[in-house]
């Protein structure tokens, strides 16, 4: 999942989303930026090193791409049946798609699940993603974490309800606006671990002086009205680790 929200205050950056932060960082090589990404921004270029970022960017990375396995293990268990699952992914964000897509990969042949890859980049090619799905029925969708398909949230609920797939996302808003399931970082407590770094850098501190933060707080969301809708009975086993449960 990447964060889609840009801010300015006073002459300092304060940046959300891999893109966004590589091209803040490529823009000035001395305004403070603080960023939020799921990708290790290292190899990014973002920063030299975790503990001492240098230059002057830092900020937090939420673990994108280390709990793909673990949602679609989620997956899995609420939908126990399901075989063939469809991956939705943004071919315009492509090292957020790549690093998803190889951590599924990887994943499915360990419970047994067969993967169909769906592109979309814009609102009109998710209507053909689902138009796809309409057509050769996968038992479930996995949509990986992107700022775009968080955008479409109410698009991506809609047609899920309509044609009575299960689906499982990065983040709770997806699963507030109709979805089934979510596992991912709890972007409210990175958010404001973000908005932290910033007043630490508004009072003067450097980025190069403050280490880049990991999330520590994730959170297992399950909506149990969509659940019933699509007829399926949430396991025990699977309620008991929810951290929230809409009903």
């Amino acid at each position: 999942m990447t964060f889609g929200i840009t801010l300015f205050a006073r002459t300092k950056s304060v940046t959300g989303g891999t893109n966004i932060a590589l091209a803040a960082k490529a823009a000035t090589a001395t305004i403070p930026i603080v960023f939020g990404t799921g990708d290790d921004p290292v190899p990014l270029g973002l920063v030299a090193s975790l503990a001492r970022p240098g230059g002057n960017a830092t900020g937090i990375n939420f673990f994108n791409t280390e709990v793909v396995a673990k949602r679609l293990r989620l997956l899995h268990d609420l939908v126990p049946n399901a075989v063939r699952v469809a991956v939705l992914v943004n071919p315009r964000n492509a090292s957020v798609a790549e690093s998803n897509l190889r951590e599924i990969q990887e994943a499915a042949p360990t419970l047994g699940l067969q993967i169909q890859i769906l592109n979309a980049s814009t609102i009109d090619e998710i209507d053909v993603a689902f138009a796809t799905l309409a057509r050769e029925r996968p038992d479930a969708l996995f949509v990986t974490g992107d700022a775009f398909f968080a955008s479409r949230r109410g698009q991506l609920a809609t047609l899920t309800t309509r044609d009575r797939i299960p689906a499982a996302y990065s983040i709770r808003d997806f699963v507030a606006a109709g979805g089934l399931m979510s596992y991912g970082t709890d972007l409210a407590d990175t958010f404001r671990q973000v908005g932290v770094y910033t007043g630490k850098i508004l009072e003067g501190a450097k980025p190069a002086d403050l280490p880049v933060l990991q999330s520590t707080k994730f959170e297992f969301v399950i909506n149990r009205t969509t659940a019933k809708a699509l007829g399926l009975t949430i396991p025990a086993g699977v309620l008991s680790i929810a951290d929230e449960v809409i009903e």
